[in-house]
């Protein structure tokens, strides 16, 4: 019978033999089905900002309640914005007044253009008699200089009652109502009901509103943000993963994840992208000298590089903008590996019953 010693010694070549071969699963397994506790799920958080400034008057969300595209968030008091429309709708009209009244100078300008170039004619026409009379000596220099001055004044005349109708043309448009004066008071009118429908700020697409800060009376000032709202579909999930493990990635690879709120579920992810930076590499033309990082450490800490995944799925109600997760990748085409990666995913999911 094999003495304890035999049975130590066996059970420590077995130990030994396991060790090796958990490294070397390890050491392959991070290349092939890397797996990374660093992970979390990501979304864009808006601020919700007025475009017009005024008194707040109604609220109608509560915070963190989930909102529909379109929805009321809170309204301005717009009694001076309805003023402004009433205003700006007065001004219109007035303005298609005035643009009659342009159209009854433009008659007026047509009928003097005409009458001016009927004594321009008349008096041309003096003029070439008298100017050929004084060549003959039948009339006097002084009659032919002032038919001369008469024709000139009439010309003057003329090019003024021209110049007058271009001035008047000017301000009209192509047809009855396209005049400058109208148009600048249509885009006016545009203007004050764009500020009045400003004053109900509305959900920009489905999401939450988090954070709620406002209420009746407070003050909001144009282009201030007043609410956190997160568009619920727009979340993703991203993990870091040491640069040498995502070197066989590629787009579209396959993932699993298991989430911190949701032990022992295991969901299915595809790899999107990866970031092509760090803030560490960062560098900005400041002025100074080049800061060199030193480090006593034997082993430099690796290099992580952001993966971002998407869900083919809506990702579970239960989780929220940054939200912990367990994520491992695996070759798309490669069952064994995937099944490897099942398994450890599994481990990890039933591990977060525990932390």
């Amino acid at each position: 019978m094999p003495n304890s010693h035999t049975t130590f010694q066996r059970w420590m070549r077995c130990l030994i033999v396991l060790f090796i071969l958990l490294v070397t699963y390890i050491v392959i397994a991070d290349r092939y089905v890397p797996l990374t506790s660093e992970s979390r799920v990501q979304g864009y958080v808006v601020q919700i900002a007025p475009q017009v400034s005024g008194t707040i008057t109604q609220v109608d969300i509560k915070n963190n309640q989930p909102v529909s595209k379109g929805e009321l968030l809170f309204r301005i008091d717009n009694q001076k914005y309805r003023l402004a429309v009433d205003e700006a709708q007065v001004a219109l009209e007035q303005a298609h007044q005035q643009e009659q009244g342009l159209y009854a100078q433009a008659n007026v300008a047509k009928a003097n253009i005409a009458t001016s170039q009927a004594n321009y004619n008349n008096a041309h026409r003096d003029f070439i008699r008298i100017n050929q009379l004084a060549k003959k000596n039948l009339v006097s220099a002084s009659m032919r200089d002032n038919a001369y001055a008469k024709n000139e004044t009439a010309l003057a005349n003329l090019a003024a009652a021209k110049q007058q109708a271009v001035v008047i043309n000017t301000q009209l448009g192509p047809k009855l109502g396209q005049s400058t004066i109208v148009l600048a008071a249509e885009n006016a009118l545009a203007q004050a009901k764009l500020n009045l429908a400003h004053t109900d700020v509305i959900a920009p697409s489905n999401g939450v509103i988090t954070n709620l800060q406002v209420d009746i009376g407070t003050m909001a000032n144009a282009n201030q943000p007043m609410l956190t709202f997160i568009p619920t579909d727009s979340m993703w999930v991203t993990a870091d993963f040491r640069e040498k493990s995502i070197a066989n990635f590629h787009d579209h690879s396959k993932a699993y994840v298991a989430y911190d709120a949701l032990p022992g579920q295991v969901f299915p992810l595809t790899v999107n992208n990866r970031d092509y930076g760090v803030a560490a590499a960062q560098q900005m033309a400041n002025g100074h000298l080049t800061h060199i990082d030193t480090s006593n450490r034997w082993v430099r800490d690796a290099q992580r590089v952001r993966v971002n995944f998407t869900s083919q799925q809506p990702l579970p109600p239960q989780l929220f903008v940054g939200s912990r997760a367990t994520v491992v990748v695996y070759p798309q085409h490669d069952p064994i590996w995937q099944l490897l990666a099942k398994i450890e995913i599994r481990i990890a999911s039933a591990l977060h019953f525990i932390y």
